[in-house]
């Protein structure tokens, strides 16, 4: 069978995220704790996605401008900040979020430029998104360097993305369906579509130290997390919306009897005895500081 290539669209949507992941932002206490907003700062957020976190930061802060690779999720990004009325706040951009310096960015324009302008930012933050970001290995090291231009001496970087082992039984799960159930794959096209990198806390801590960052905290946190409920949500949809670049390699007729086999393959570990569905989230969290 002949391995589709890589698809272009946008498979996002705000309506998707808030059926199938709404849980995402509601559980950053202790990383929005850990960013403590003040009311003087201008703070960068990457990966915004439809901005329900990145709006609550703006609440407290003096500007936020957020950067996302979805075109559907900058549109609702300006659309919940006109609604919320803080667009006074707040920019969205859409820019590719593997290179944030104005001079790397390939998405760049003069507005982006502006925006990622040296030492320009208080804070940089970024929830639930590095894990993509930092799929491309040789994107990594470029990216934390990017960051630490962006800030101010003094300024941090304080983010939450996937921690290693994170959703294990999931990655687990499809690359079994998919190179075991006759599509015509093998173990390793399965894994060259796996869209995530999650990274240990002793990886984290060398590069951020390699970049130049002075490395304030740096902690796992192991957080099961119950699936949503109701049409659009649950396992089938989380599994829809997050593994979609492990779909994109297959003809999309096959997409529905994949979802349905992972679905199946994890009820037995996920279900607890009240009948919810729970995945093994694994949480990383940093603050790193540019110094004085």
């Amino acid at each position: 069978m002949e391995i589709k290539t890589e698809q272009k669209t946008d498979h996002w949507s705000s309506e998707a995220y808030n059926k199938s992941a709404s849980f995402v932002p509601l559980l950053t206490s202790k990383v929005l704790q850990y960013l403590s907003p003040q009311p003087h700062e201008h703070i960068l957020d990457i990966g915004c996605g439809d901005a329900v976190l990145s709006l609550k930061i703006a609440a407290a802060c003096y500007h936020l401008t957020g950067l996302d690779a979805s075109p559907n999720f900058i549109q609702a990004a300006k659309s919940n900040s006109v609604q919320q009325l803080t667009n006074s706040k707040t920019t969205f951009i859409l820019a590719d979020c593997r290179r944030v310096s104005r001079d790397e960015c390939p998405t760049q324009n003069d507005y982006v430029r502006r925006a990622l302008g040296p030492a320009r930012y208080d804070k940089v933050f970024s929830n639930a998104a590095m894990h993509w970001i930092l799929r491309d290995e040789a994107t990594r090291m470029p990216f934390f360097s990017d960051v630490f231009g962006l800030l101010k001496p003094g300024g941090s970087f304080v983010f939450e993305m996937g921690g290693w082992g994170n959703v294990r039984e999931v990655r687990a799960a499809i690359t079994a369906v998919m190179a075991y159930g006759g599509y015509g794959l093998s173990v390793e096209d399965v894994r060259r579509a796996d869209p995530w990198f999650f990274a240990s806390e002793v990886w984290m801590r060398d590069v951020l130290q390699q970049a130049g960052f002075e490395v304030e905290v740096c902690e796992m946190e192991e957080r099961p997390t119950r699936c949503t409920e109701g049409e659009g949500g649950g396992l089938a949809g989380w599994v829809e919306l997050m593994c979609a670049q492990f779909l994109q390699i297959v003809e999309e007729r096959r997409w529905s009897e994949i979802i349905r086999k992972v679905v199946q393959t994890l009820e037995a570990g996920s279900r607890r005895e009240d009948g919810s569905i729970w995945l093994g989230y694994v949480r990383l969290r940093a603050v790193a500081k540019r110094p004085e």
